[in-house]
């Protein structure tokens, strides 16, 4: 029989992530907004999905505190709980001070999302952090490299922030003002106009809960949107300098 996973929040990540865990796992999920499991999961309610030998919580970092502790007196003595939010600080050291002691905790980053994953995870990119346990680290790392055929990095929580506050930070922070510029240009466009469009479409339709938490929850996100920002004056500073005579 397949092992219990409770899965809490079933939106469009939450989903994606289910039908990827759906051959190993019978997933519970719950979502109070949902209204169907799409085949991949069982609508449930928290108790039954906390009470699971492995919760994955795939709810907003602004929510997360608030679902920890809903979760707490539901939770099995030795359960294992894996977060996928996109800060790996912040959701780190909440859980490790709500949950219970016995609690196995891992963080988890999926870079990537559901318009990345359209054609499939394997080979994309996830990111696996200790909290609380080397071994359970090293355990999700091993599954998600042989089961889901995924490139994984373990790294510190510190490490994996300091690194995405570049990598997503800039991305979406770049993507959201030509977001408000549209509509652009798409006639006579050029290969790297093109291929800025394509990565500005895969964070297009992400909730603004996912660009709040990249922007505000990552403790290094301010330093490389300053940085960004002095470059981007001192760029236009160039392109209006008028020539010398």
């Amino acid at each position: 029989m397949k092992e219990r996973l409770g899965l809490i929040g079933f939106g469009a990540f939450g989903r994606l992530t289910a039908r990827h865990l759906s051959a190993w796992f019978e997933v519970s999920a719950h979502d109070p907004a949902a209204t169907d499991g799409e085949g991949v999961a069982t609508l449930a309610d928290l108790a039954t999905a906390a009470a699971c030998p492995v919760v994955i919580l795939a709810v907003p970092v602004g929510a997360l505190e608030e679902t920890l502790r809903a979760i707490t007196p539901h939770l099995r003595p030795d359960a294992l709980v894996i977060d996928v939010g996109s800060v790996k600080v912040k959701p780190g050291r909440l859980m490790a001070d709500i949950l219970p002691e016995t609690v196995r905790i891992v963080g988890t980053h999926p870079l990537f999302g559901p318009q990345s994953a359209r054609d499939g995870i394997a080979g994309l990119r996830i990111a696996v952090c200790e909290v609380r346990g080397a071994k359970d680290a090293r355990r999700v790392a091993a599954f998600c490299r042989r089961a889901l055929k995924l490139r994984v990095f373990q790294v510190t929580p510190e490490d994996h922030d300091r690194e995405a506050a570049t990598v997503q930070g800039l991305t979406h922070l770049i993507a959201r003002v030509l977001l408000q510029m549209e509509p652009l240009p798409t006639r006579m466009t050029t290969a790297s106009f093109e291929r800025l469009m394509q990565a500005v479409d895969m964070v297009r339709h992400d909730s603004p809960a996912v660009f709040r938490a990249i922007e505000r929850d990552n403790p290094f996100a301010a330093e490389v949107r300053d940085r960004f920002f002095a470059l981007a004056d001192q760029a236009r500073g160039e392109a209006e300098e008028e020539e010398d005579v």
